[in-house]
C-alpha cells in the first residue's frame, strides 16, 4: 500500500502525522511512504531524516491526496483537502466531526473510509489515540491559563501558586478524565487551590486517594459547578463524550458570575466546547473576552508543543496504521474491534452514531456494510 502524509494546513498546526521511525516501520512491512516536503519542519524533523528512513519526498500535497491509498494526518482535512479524497481511500486522522456538518457532507461525498483517531476504542473503553494528546492538552491547559492570568495579558494578575502571605489562585476543573487529571497534576504542582468536578464517584475517590488533601473533589451538579466556577481564577473545561458534542455544563449565567480577568480554557472545544460562551480561536488569536472573562478555545492545543506531540501521537497510531496498511480497510476493520469503532464514515455512510445523532443525519451500522 502507498501511505501518504501531507503537511498540516490548520493554523499553527506544527505536528505531523508520521515520524521517521513511523516511516521505517511501514517500509519494513513492505509499504511505500510519501511525505510532503517540509511536513515535519514544525516538529523539528527534516526532509533528510525522512529520506534516510526510506520515504519518497513529494513537492505537491495534491499529488499525495490524489494517488496514495491511505492518507495519514493529524487534524481534519481543510480547504481543498476534502475534495481530493477519492473512492475507497483511507483517511486516518483526528476528525471530531460532531460539530462539523459541512465537512461531514464532503467526506460522505468522497466515498472514502474515514477513521477517526478520537473514537478508536479498546475493549476496556480506553481511547488509545486520544489519550496522549489529552495528556498534553491537560497539562498545557493550566500552563496556558496561568499565562493569561498575567495582568499584561488582560488577566487578573494572579499567580496560581501565590507567595508567602498571599492567597493561592483557585482552579476549577470540570471533568476528571485524562485531560482533567493531567490538569490537576499541574495545578496542584503549581500550588493552586484546585477543585475537580465529575459525576464518576469512583474516579473522584481515586483522585482523592492520589492527591490527598492537595485536591478538592466535588460531585457534578449544576449547583456545584456554578459554585466552583464563580470562585475560580481559572476554569478548565475537560468534558468528553467520545465522538459526540460536549455538553454545555458551564452556562453563560455562570460565566457572568466569574471575577473580571478570570480565564477559561475549554479543552473540549474541538467537540463544540463544554462552556456555553466558548468559541473556536486559534494560536494566532487564542483568546476572546466575554463578560470580562478571557476564553481560550484553540482546538489544536498540542500543536503548541509539536515535537513532543508528534512523537507521542505516532507511538500510539503506528500499530493501527500498520494493520490498515497491511490488511486493507475492510479486513483490518473486521479483525480489530477498536479500529471498527474508529470508523466514522464508510464509503458514503455515517457509521458512528453520535455524529449522526448530533447532526440529525442517517446512521448506518458498519457491520451491514462489510
Amino acid at each position: 500500500m502507498i501511505v501518504g502524509c501531507p503537511k498540516e494546513i490548520k493554523n499553527n498546526e506544527n505536528r505531523v502525522g508520521l515520524t521517521p521511525i513511523g516511516v521505517d516501520s511501514l517500509k519494513r512491512a513492505g509499504h511505500e511512504v510519501w511525505i510532503e516536503n517540509g511536513a515535519g519542519l514544525g516538529s523539528g524533523i527534516t526532509d533528510e531524516e525522512y529520506e534516510k528512513a526510506g520515504a519518497i519526498m513529494v513537492t505537491d500535497a495534491k499529488e499525495i491526496w490524489g494517488k496514495v491509498d491511505m492518507v495519514v494526518k493529524v487534524k481534519e482535512p481543510l480547504d481543498y483537502e476534502p475534495d481530493l479524497l477519492h473512492d475507497g481511500q483511507i483517511l486516518f486522522t483526528y476528525l471530531h466531526l460532531a460539530p462539523l456538518p459541512d465537512l461531514t457532507d464532503k467526506l460522505l461525498n468522497s466515498n472514502a473510509v474515514c477513521v477517526a483517531y478520537e473514537t478508536v476504542q479498546e475493549a476496556d473503553r480506553s481511547l488509545p489515540l486520544l489519550a496522549p494528546m489529552s495528556e498534553i492538552a491537560g497539562r498545557l491547559s493550566v500552563q496556558i491559563g496561568a499565562h493569561f492570568l498575567e495582568k499584561r495579558q488582560g488577566g487578573r494578575g494572579v499567580l496560581l501558586g501565590s507567595v508567602t502571605g498571599t492567597k493561592r489562585g483557585k482552579v476549577a476543573i470540570v471533568g476528571a478524565g485524562v485531560v482533567g487529571t493531567e490538569a490537576a497534576k499541574v495545578a496542584v504542582g503549581m500550588g493552586a487551590a484546585t477543585t475537580i468536578i465529575d459525576i464518576n464517584l469512583k474516579r473522584l475517590a481515586y483522585l482523592r486517594n492520589t492527591f490527598h488533601d492537595a485536591l478538592h473533589t466535588m460531585y457534578s451538579t449544576p449547583a456545584s459547578i456554578a459554585e466552583s466556577v464563580k470562585d475560580a481564577d481559572l476554569v478548565v473545561g475537560s468534558v468528553l463524550i467520545p465522538g459526540a458534542k460536549a455538553p454545555k455544563l458551564v452556562t453563560e449565567d455562570m460565566v457572568k458570575e466569574m471575577k473580571e480577568g478570570s480565564v477559561i480554557v475549554d479543552v473540549a472545544i474541538d467537540q463544540g466546547g463544554c462552556v456555553q460562551t466558548s468559541e473556536i480561536t486559534s494560536h494566532d488569536e487564542p483568546v476572546v473576552n466575554k463578560h470580562g472573562v478571557l476564553h481560550y478555545g484553540v482546538p489544536n492545543m498540542p500543536g503548541a508543543v509539536a515535537r513532543t506531540s508528534t512523537y507521542a501521537l505516532t507511538n500510539a497510531t503506528m500499530r493501527y496504521m500498520l494493520e490498515l496498511a497491511s490488511k486493507g480497510s475492510e479486513q483490518a476493520i473486521k479483525d480489530n474491534e477498536a479500529l471498527r469503532k474508529g470508523v466514522n464514515i464508510y464509503k458514503g455512510k455515517i457509521t458512528f452514531k453520535a455524529v449522526a445523532d448530533d447532526q440529525g443525519k442517517e446512521y448506518t451500522e458498519l457491520d451491514t456494510l462489510l
